[in-house]
């Protein structure tokens, strides 16, 4: 049985590091929302406060521990970090500024540098995995970053507490896991066909989560992709009045068990598909987050589409825009064998494909267009020494090809998820799209920009060569491999029609060796494959959290190449074709790598895309 590891929960089952599904185990809480037999506004469910408010310190806690407590408080942001104000004394938790940046580290260390009575000074001391921005998103630290803060401590009525700290937030990265889950906000592709995830981490009370959420999409998306994205709960359209359950609704408006009753005001104004894409955006982040429907969403007090007046909208009825909805594969396993292209068959065979790519002998990559209609190659150009020996061949599958671009190397191509342009990196530096005009036929070369990515000053920034570059579905963003090491970009339009890559942020940190290659498993998760022995195959988010290897059972190291959609993943080893599977029942064993028979040592696995 074929398995899909872009889900939360599959991508758990594989995980072959203990200590990573401890962290990862605590986010897979159900954040639906509270029964209730009458509209009642969701800012006002389950907030009563305990009796006892957080947690108190313990109690006789000598400074180092107290210390260690308190940056396991700090995960807990309610009430201005209420729960880590407790360990000061209260001048300090007066002066302490919160809101100046929260940093995320892992195994903390608390060194004593003096105590005497009444009086201690400690220095913490930590690697800093990563940051946390106001708004939620999250960014790894790639360098190795060691935060160290000089923290007095002095005694009040008989018990340690904090008088002086730096300002902003520093949490042990096991907290922080355990307090705050991470759920995608979708906003909508330059297209307007589809949407795409903004992830963030929200740590909420479940009661407060529906809020949140839609307070973040009427913020928009993150810096990095607010250029690129459309919000249409952008202003003039704001949230009006209260979030309600419609469950038991007195008047009868026919909605069953559950569901959410939403206002929008302003949004009277938008045309039938804008209000269309504002409903994706809405139901798509609440059903991401486990806020059941349906969702009875209003413009300005009349429903947003009669269509949906009287039973409210679902997921169903959103899915066109549904990221995972356009990157299921119905094209078929291809692949690279003796230099040709074949495909694999359903009965373990495979069969030249038709026209040029089934009938050469010298192609090093290749690329299906989703569709399947037209193909990307990388084929040798067979030319004198000291001249370019590649040639970027674009054709239609069965038909003719013809070479669009030379180099001395070319990276594998990618094709976006209409099929408009085939991607590619020439000789490490020069990005290109071969633009297909699908009404002529002709194809144009493109240079995508990367002077923002090369020219970046942070230490963190992608260094050339570029040897993997794979455009996501959306054609939003870019995961490649630079260096050896793995980045994520955002693709932005320039005025004059191109595209550039910008705001590159490292993901896969921590990786021990080079990667070799790498892909898309869905709309927010790459998957990795690298040099070595050591979990040579993984996952990661597009924010560069959640790192998650997946079982290198049957897998006979190196790792060549990886190609991935949501339903399928294979890698080609040093001696076959393989896809990740799973038994046939849970209780039969872990998910593992199973040949695909009859493509040989040397063959590489073709997805589209």
């Amino acid at each position: 049985m074929r398995m899909r590891v872009g889900s939360a929960r599959m991508r758990r089952l594989i995980v072959l590091v203990a200590v990573v599904a401890v962290v990862l185990s605590p986010l897979t809480g159900c954040a639906s929302l509270p029964e209730s037999s009458a509209p009642e506004a969701l800012g006002t469910l389950n907030r009563e406060p305990t009796p006892e408010g957080p947690p108190p310190p313990v109690a006789n806690r000598d400074p180092d521990l107290l210390l260690r407590d308190f940056l396991q408080a700090t995960a807990d942001p309610a009430n201005r970090h209420l729960a880590a104000r407790q360990y000061m004394t209260p001048a300090a938790s007066t002066q302490w500024d919160d809101a100046a940046g929260t940093v995320i580290v892992e195994k903390p260390d608390t060194l004593r540098e003096s105590r005497s009575g009444d009086k201690a000074t400690y220095k913490i001391r930590a690697r800093k995995v990563g940051e946390l921005a106001a708004d939620g998103g999250y960014r790894p630290s790639d360098d190795i970053v060691i935060v160290e803060n000089k923290i007095e401590l002095t005694k009040v009525d008989g018990e340690w507490r904090i008088d002086e700290l730096p300002d902003g937030v520093v949490m042990d990265s096991t907290a922080f896991f355990k307090s705050y889950r991470r759920y995608a906000l979708y906003f909508i592709d330059p297209s307007g066909n589809t949407t795409v995830p903004d992830l963030r981490w929200i740590s909420v009370p479940k009661g407060q989560l529906t809020q949140r959420l839609l307070s973040s999409l009427l913020e928009g998306p993150q810096p990095a992709l607010a250029s690129v994205l459309r919000n249409e709960l952008a202003p003039p359209v704001a949230l009006r009045g209260t979030i309600t359950k419609i469950n038991g609704d007195p008047e009868g408006v026919g909605i069953g068990l559950g569901g959410v009753k939403l206002d929008f005001a302003g949004a009277s104004g938008l045309n039938p598909r804008e209000r269309e894409s504002l409903a994706a955006q809405v139901v798509l982040t609440l059903s991401g987050a486990d806020i059941l429907g349906p969702y009875m969403l209003l413009a300005d007090g009349k429903p947003l589409d009669e269509r949906f007046a009287a039973n409210g909208w679902s997921v169903a009825d959103v899915q066109q825009f549904n990221p995972g909805t356009s990157t299921r594969n119905q094209v078929g396993l291809h692949a690279l064998r003796g230099g040709g292209l074949v495909q694999v068959t359903d009965s373990g065979g495979s069969a030249p494909t038709p026209g040029y790519f089934g009938r050469v002998n010298n192609l090093q990559s290749a690329a299906l267009s989703p569709d399947g209609q037209l193909v990307a190659a990388v084929a040798e150009a067979g030319r004198p020494a000291g001249e370019p020996s590649r040639a970027l061949m674009v054709g239609t599958y069965g038909g003719n090809a013809f070479p669009v671009a030379e180099g001395f190397t070319i990276t594998r191509p990618s094709w976006t998820a209409d099929g408009s342009a085939g991607w590619a990196v020439l000789d490490g530096g020069r990005v290109i799209r071969a633009v297909h005009d699908r009404a002529t036929g002709n194809v144009s070369v493109q240079d995508v920009d990367i002077s923002a990515l090369t020219a970046a000053s942070s230490a963190t920034a992608p260094r050339l060569p570029i040897t993997e570059l794979r455009i996501s579905r959306s054609g939003v963003r870019a995961a490649m491999i630079a260096d050896g090491k793995v980045y994520v970009a955002v693709v932005v339009p320039q005025p004059d029609g191109k595209l550039s890559l910008t705001s590159a942020i490292p993901v896969g940190v921590g990786l021990s060796t080079a990667a070799v290659s790498v892909d898309w498993l869905d709309a927010d998760t790459i998957i990795i494959a690298r040099e070595g022995n050591v979990d040579p195959v993984s996952t990661v988010s597009v924010d560069g959290s959640e790192p998650t290897p997946l079982t290198a059972q049957n897998l006979t190291a190196p790792v060549r190449s990886v190609s991935a959609s949501p339903d399928h993943q294979y890698v080609a080893d040093s001696r076959a074709v393989l896809e990740l599977t799973t038994a046939p029942a849970p209780d039969q064993g872990q998910p593992y790598w199973r040949e695909v028979p009859g493509l040989g040592a040397n063959a590489l696995p073709v997805l589209p895309g």
